[in-house]
């Protein structure tokens, strides 16, 4: 038999959808043949494999060749576990697993085990970021005021113009010092604080902004120092100050795995009058690090001698960065609104649990994000099984999954693994956290988009390819169609969408440095730009998008639509990606309201341009 006997996403399975807050009662059912008898559900706490909850489940109804059998689970613990079934039939155990997406049949043992996510009954998570925009921009890259600087080490060099092209090849010595600046700087970010506001962004998270000697900055040099090229601490406070009257936050990349070899810690290189803990075994900043045989030899962040690891479990780092006076207090008193965590599955979690109370000690409303690229619900770093939503942890993290199921669908068409991947989501993560994901479709580490979208596939093309290789005219038409397609997606999926900045206006480039170009302020598509402002403007419009739920409407390769929905309020929300008219017939029950962009409509027919997309208010008529 291979019909369907249990699917953890339908209500008439399992209530209620998802993660559960603890002491909150859950219901399985099954649907066995009439012949099945004895059914239990099988709980395993995580990675306790060896000793599973067995729970007997009761007959509830008898149909026309099914029984239907249920049982209730609660725990009071914040935990993950993984489930399954057992039932009997002619005296043979037969076990009950998933066999495809979230559906169950019988007699499956190599089935996989679903998943039920336990959190905290006590963790929310920030309201004020919920249903907004964010705005990611790469400092040195933005926009430069022209205001001078002080303290600049002599050691970099400064573009001619702001439109050259990132130096990407290696020096003489073979190595890429990423050492060329363009400028951009917190000044130049204030200044333009209008415009970004114009976009419907109400946060700003910006990449490295603290002294360190790269252009990236990911090599951090001195925490409590913003670095001299984009400004001074005082810059940085003005800017929290000016962007909140807009009513803007601001975020702040936390990059605490690691720091630069030439940083006041470090000192390898003997920039700074400080015996740092390359140049003495008395530094107070030796056990920071992980020598091996010191001190030429450590540990250092994925191979990168410029990147010596720090021992997060070492009190005296911990101290220093989640105390009562440290970093993550001090940039909260400077305007801060949060931190979006750099490889935050490479950050122990005692170092997180310590992190959390800091941040929130210090505001409850400041968010923290963390850099996880896979469902981070049941992660494993390092063979240590994460527990960053069980609560006391992380409140979100940047939406890798979403934005590769994106991309991927408008690219090529695959309406089943993007629903898919949106419903597993949604089912893992509590809900508390998906009102609060970091939705890119762009980031800093990744292809723009409409490069991804139009371009020639990357495959294991170098950097010299890379900068010798843009869109055609032909494919820039193309990819700004398809950009538009993963924008309206990106919008109104559940979480919050974050625009990087240039995608608006239609910057492309492959990986690192070419995704890191100087906002080409003298080449805006300007039709683009405005269809992102309408974006945001219909998102501020639809305030109840901030914690609406998700339910797939038609999904194929052609169009994909999905409705967004919270008490009476009600989006349809359609993209179709091919060049072709399509018309989609709508239940009759759905009483179309407000058009609010794109498409059009005749009666229960939304009809969807090529390349279209519509977004649509409606009521339902019993």
């Amino acid at each position: 038999m291979d019909e369907c006997v249990f699917d953890s996403r339908d209500l008439s399975y399992k209530t209620p959808f998802g993660a559960v807050r603890t002491d909150e009662e859950v219901t399985f059912r099954l649907k066995l043949p009439k012949y099945y008898r004895k059914p239990y559900l099988i709980v395993y706490q995580v990675d306790r494999w060896d000793s599973p909850q067995f729970f007997l489940m009761h007959l509830t109804r008898s149909e026309v060749g099914y029984n239907e059998f249920s049982c209730r689970f609660r725990s009071d613990s914040p935990m993950l576990y993984f489930y399954c079934f057992k039932a009997v039939s002619c005296d043979r155990e037969v076990m009950i697993k998933r066999a495809s997406g979230s559906k169950g049949k019988l007699d499956c043992p190599d089935g996989e085990l679903w998943q039920l996510t336990v959190y905290d009954k006590d963790f929310k998570t920030p309201e004020r970021f919920k249903g907004g925009i964010i705005y990611q921009i790469f400092p040195d890259r933005f926009y430069s005021s022209g205001a001078e600087k002080s303290g600049v080490p002599a050691d970099r060099t400064m573009h001619e113009t702001w439109d050259e092209e990132p130096v990407y090849l290696p020096d003489a010595k073979g190595k890429v010092t990423n050492s060329d600046y363009f400028g951009g700087d917190l000044r130049g970010i204030e200044q333009k604080l209008d415009y970004i506001q114009s976009l419907g962004a109400d946060t700003i998270y910006l990449n490295p902004v603290f002294e360190a000697h790269s252009n990236h900055r990911y090599n951090t040099a001195n925490f409590m120092k913003i670095d001299p090229l984009l400004g001074s601490n005082e810059d940085f406070k003005h800017l929290c100050e000016a962007a909140k009257e807009k009513g803007i936050k601001i975020i702040l990349d936390g990059v605490f795995s690691h720091v630069g070899s030439d940083s006041v810690y470090f000192n390898k290189e003997n920039r700074y009058d400080v015996k740092g803990a390359y140049n003495s075994e008395d530094s107070r900043y030796r056990d920071w690090f992980k020598f091996i045989r010191y001190p030429d030899s450590y540990h250092s962040w994925w191979g990168f001698e410029t990147l010596p690891e720090i021992d997060e479990d070492n009190e005296n780092y911990t101290d220093f960065i989640c105390g009562k006076n440290g970093v993550l207090r001090y940039w909260l008193e400077q305007g801060a609104a949060g931190y979006r965590l750099d490889v935050a599955d490479e950050l122990p979690d005692r170092f997180l649990d310590r992190l959390h109370d800091a941040v929130k000690g210090g505001d409850e409303e400041a968010i923290i994000i963390g850099e996880v690229w896979e469902d981070a619900s049941n992660k494993v770093s390092y063979g240590v099984r994460r527990r960053y939503f069980l609560g006391e942890q992380l409140d979100s993290v940047m939406n890798y999954p979403f934005k590769d199921a994106v991309l991927s669908y408008v690219r090529s068409g695959n309406a089943a693994h993007l629903n898919d991947t949106i419903l597993t989501v949604l089912e893992n993560y509590p809900k508390p956290v998906v009102d609060v994901l970091m939705n890119s479709v762009s980031t800093h580490d990744t292809e723009r988009a409409i490069t991804n979208l139009a371009g020639e596939p990357l495959a294991h093309y170098g950097r010299e390819w890379q900068a010798s290789h843009a869109l055609s005219p032909i494919q820039y038409h193309h990819g700004v169609q398809l950009l538009k397609l993963s924008f309206v997606l990106q919008y109104f999926l559940p979480g919050v969408p974050c625009l990087y900045y240039g995608d608006e206006i239609g910057m492309q480039g492959y990986k690192d440095p070419f995704n890191r170009r100087p906002f080409a302020w003298d080449h805006i598509d300007e039709e683009l730009l405005a269809f992102t402002r309408e974006l945001g403007r219909v998102r501020s419009e639809c305030a109840f998008l901030k914690d609406a739920l998700y339910k797939p409407y038609l999904c194929d390769d052609h169009i994909f639509s999905f409705i967004r929905h919270s008490g009476e309020q009600r989006l349809l929300i359609a993209v179709n990606r091919t060049d072709l008219e399509l018309t989609m017939e709508l239940e009759q029950k759905i009483r179309c309201g407000q058009l609010h962009i794109g498409g059009g409509l005749d009666g229960n027919r939304m009809i969807l341009p090529p390349y279209g997309y519509a977004v649509v208010s409606f009521q339902i008529v019993e």
